[in-house]
């Protein structure tokens, strides 16, 4: 048997059982034990009931006697044959145990002695002699009395040498333990070794072993003696696992608590040392700390904040773990630009140059940043406005802060709140907090070592809510400027000063940030490119860019506008300029790889190298339909990636009147067709309709692409005059689109996006353009250059719309309504 497994005896010491006159622990002899089993045991024995205890035979042990039956059994044993049957109490709870109470297997004892102790109770020396089981109780008063027979022992090994072997495991476990607990006197190990008995070893440490007596009974009613050894074994290789498993933990508590003390006195002799050598001390760092807080230029408020921190960090001892942290947020305090500027450059020639350098179009951001630079330079010093620029992806707005920092002459910092949920990562952590921090903006701040950098906010509209609070709520401070003044961090603790930063903010979808932090910022509109400028932005910017990236120059490759045309008309459909940048790095690729596999390839690239790069055109300009159909009209629509067109087409069939809607259309839209047919219920005969026509035929309204989504109030007029068309069977005008919002009295109500229904409008070479006349201020903001070719009439209410709309022409094989 292994010594790694050792069983834990908790009290192994037999003290209490020496004789009067004896000097030596009394233990069982073998002749002694043959004696006993020699003996027969009474017919009939009085049971006394013990508490927390299980005799075994052969088993000297003291036993308390404090209820009254116990007391009287005791005296009338004594006096007499002084045997009595011993047995364990179920429940040591219950005063005056019963039948159901005790366990059915004891142990004859015999009565050693009877002490009478100061405290009243009596006090019996017993020793085991031989198992029995009760048959039936014959007394109960004054105590109980039973008929017992023998319980016989199965002595018989079949295997002596395997017998022998557990034995022999037993001792050295059992001396392993006594070696282990400092708690057991060294006379337990004689006692062990000087037990000649194989079943009185098993017996005597079964009785001392650390178990509840639950256990102890299940050995005690062990019949086979082997079995009974090879259980006690078992239990006391698991106290001895026990027992060495508490003293590893007392011993690393130990050399933890040694360790502390170690180092604390080799820091203390540290520190002298240094003071002798003149090297860095503790108290030499912070005086640097101090010397160094002088020439901060922050206000009277910081500085008594800092000094007290500071005088908080001297009285503490640097080993303590806070220590670090305060140390750490007083060297935040020292490394903040408090009060540090970069100086603005008012060249705003300069500027202008480095914007249109950068970025293609964009004329109104550029126009207010240059309105800025100019309002600085004639005041000298001014609020920084909050500027959040909106539009598709793709379209520059984040580069541009890196643009306008470079104009301005500042630090340019961008920070990320894609995603952010933690509104601690705006207002920073409680130095309370483990890994407590500042939070983003005081660290960027940091990084940037100015007070006024040209500050990014990128994807404001992306911020989430989560239960551990709300970041937009928290950006309510920073982007005011009537409160950043003095910014709150909780790690700082310190009003922070954010006034003279620059922040610019970006986003995709306006409607998604709150309406509080909206009304904070100066909102500019970053519409999407023409083909036009999407072609001079692959020109002058993209492909420089990734023939640099790719090791190549124009030597290598050379496009012309036509082939980035083509590009843009037939492999992107975006408002940005994102994905057109993908395909011209595949263009790239294509010639680096030829160069690098020395296969010839056209430096020029042609219309059929374009194709043969990126494959079969996949997107085709939007295509306008004839108007030989009645009832199908050209609406205009935006959608995240711009412009696009889109057909309303309606049909009739006889029926009872109703109405059906496709096209996967919301909510907004099926209700624009709902009050289409509903005006024109209510004014047929304005429109040259037989009112009994529209009770006679059922009309379905369809909008493709069926597997799109669509929704919005814009196709309103579209759907009406799609609905007139076909009730009047009138031509729809040639060339023509729409786009507008209506309502039950008829009157048109102007719709946003305009810039990018009109450019999707000269994609798919359309003349005319209906509006309200309400939008005829944001035609008035868009480039002359991009309304070219294209006539527009500004209408008010329906019936203008559909005079412009249809023509006197019926379409060819018109239905006869009847």
């Amino acid at each position: 048997m292994s010594k790694s497994k050792i069983l834990h005896l908790d009290n192994l010491s037999l003290q209490d059982v020496f004789n009067e006159d004896s000097e030596l622990i009394p233990l069982l002899t073998p002749e002694d034990e043959e004696l006993i089993n020699r003996e027969s045991i009474p017919e009939e024995l009085p049971i006394l009931p013990l508490r927390n205890t299980v005799l075994f035979p052969g088993v000297v042990i003291p036993i308390t006697a404090g209820r009254d039956k116990s007391i009287q059994l005791i005296k009338d044993a004594n006096k007499g044959d002084k045997v009595v049957g011993v047995v364990a109490q179920k429940d040591s709870e219950v005063e005056d145990p019963g039948i159901d109470d005790i366990y059915q297997t004891g142990v004859v004892a015999q009565i050693l002695r009877v002490l009478k102790m100061p405290d009243g109770n009596t006090t019996v020396i017993i020793q085991g002699k031989k198992r029995f089981e009760i048959e039936e109780i014959t007394q109960e008063e004054p105590y109980l009395k039973a008929k017992v027979k023998e319980a016989v022992d199965e002595r018989e090994i079949d295997d002596q040498k395997e017998f022998d072997a557990i034995i022999d495991s037993i001792k050295d476990l059992a001396l392993e333990v006594i070696k282990e607990n400092p708690m057991l006197p060294s006379e337990a190990s004689f006692a062990i070794k000087n037990i000649q008995s194989s079943s009185f070893l098993v017996n005597f440490i079964s009785s001392n072993m650390e178990l509840s007596v639950s256990q102890k009974q299940v050995l005690l009613e062990k019949d086979n003696l082997k079995e009974r050894a090879l259980l006690t074994l078992k239990n006391l290789d698991k106290e001895l696992q026990k027992l060495q498993l508490r003293n590893d933990i007392q011993s690393k508590t130990r050399s933890d608590l040694d360790k502390q003390q170690r180092e604390y006195y080799l820091n203390q002799q540290l520190k002298t040392i240094q003071d002798e050598l003149g090297g860095v001390s503790h108290e030499q760092e912070l005086d640097e700390m101090r010397t160094k807080a002088k020439s901060k230029k922050w206000n009277k408020e910081v500085g008594e904040a800092f000094e007290k921190e500071l005088s908080r960090l001297r009285r503490m001892n640097p080993q303590m773990a806070e220590y670090g942290v305060q140390r750490n947020y007083l060297e935040l305090m020292l490394e903040l630009p408090w009060g540090e500027y970069s100086k603005d450059k008012f060249d705003l020639k300069r500027a202008q140059k480095i914007l249109d350098r950068d970025h293609f179009g964009l004329e109104k951001v550029k126009e207010r940043i240059l309105e800025h630079l100019a309002v600085l330079k004639l005041r000298g010093d001014m609020k920084s406005p909050i500027i959040c620029l909106y539009g598709p992806p793709g379209v520059g707005k984040t580069s541009l802060g890196k643009s306008v920092a470079e104009a301005l002459g500042r630090k340019y910092v961008r920070m990320s709140l894609g995603g952010l949920r933690d509104e601690a990562e705006i207002r920073g952590h409680r130095k309370t907090y483990i890994g407590a921090m500042p939070g983003r903006l005081i660290q960027n701040i940091k990084k940037a070592g100015t007070s006024n950098p040209v500050f990014v906010l990128d994807e404001i509209d992306k911020l989430s809510q989560s239960h551990q609070g709300d970041p937009s709520s928290a950006m309510l401070e920073v982007l005011d400027p009537e409160q950043n003044t003095a910014f709150y961090d909780n790690y700082l603790e310190v009003g922070y000063d954010l006034s003279k930063v620059l922040f610019i903010a970006t986003a995709n979808n306006i409607n998604q940030i709150p309406w509080a932090l909206r009304d904070r910022m100066e909102v500019i509109n970053v519409t999407g490119y023409t083909i036009e400028e999407k072609v001079e932005i692959a020109k002058k910017y993209l492909f420089p860019k990734q023939l640099k990236e790719h090791g190549l120059s124009k030597e290598h490759l050379t496009v012309g506008k036509k082939q980035i045309e083509k590009i843009v008309e037939g492999y992107t459909r975006e408002s940005g300029v994102r994905g057109l940048e993908k395909q011209v790095a595949k263009v790239v690729r294509f010639a680096a790889k030829s160069i690098a596999m020395e296969e010839e390839y056209n430096v020029v690239l042609t219309n059929e190298d374009i194709e043969t790069i990126l494959g079969p055109a996949r997107l085709e300009r939007d295509k306008y339909e004839n108007n030989d159909v009645a009832g199908v009209v050209t609406g205009l629509a935006w959608t995240s990636v711009g412009g696009d067109i889109l057909f309303i087409e309606s049909i009739i069939s006889k029926g009872k009147g109703n109405l059906s809607i496709t096209g996967n259309l919301g909510t907004v839209m099926k209700e624009s067709s709902t009050i289409a047919m509903k005006y024109i219920k209510s004014n047929a005969e304005e429109f040259g309709i037989n009112p009994e026509v529209l009770d006679k035929y059922d009309v379905h309204i369809h909008v493709p692409e069926g597997a799109t989504p669509k929704d919005g109030p814009s196709a309103g007029i579209t759907m009406l005059t799609s609905l007139v068309s076909v009730f009047t069977q009138r031509k729809v005008k040639n060339k023509l689109a729409m786009t507008g919002e209506i309502t039950l009295r008829g009157k048109v109500l102007p719709v946003g996006g305009i810039k990018e229904k009109i450019l999707a409008a000269k994609r798919a070479n359309i003349k005319e353009i209906i509006l309200c006349a309400d939008n005829k201020k944001d035609i008035e903001e868009i480039k002359e250059s991009y309304l070219k070719g294209l006539t527009f009439h500004y209408v008010t209410d329906m019936s203008e719309v559909i005079d412009i709309a249809l023509t006197k022409q019926k379409v060819k094989k018109a239905k006869k309504l009847v």
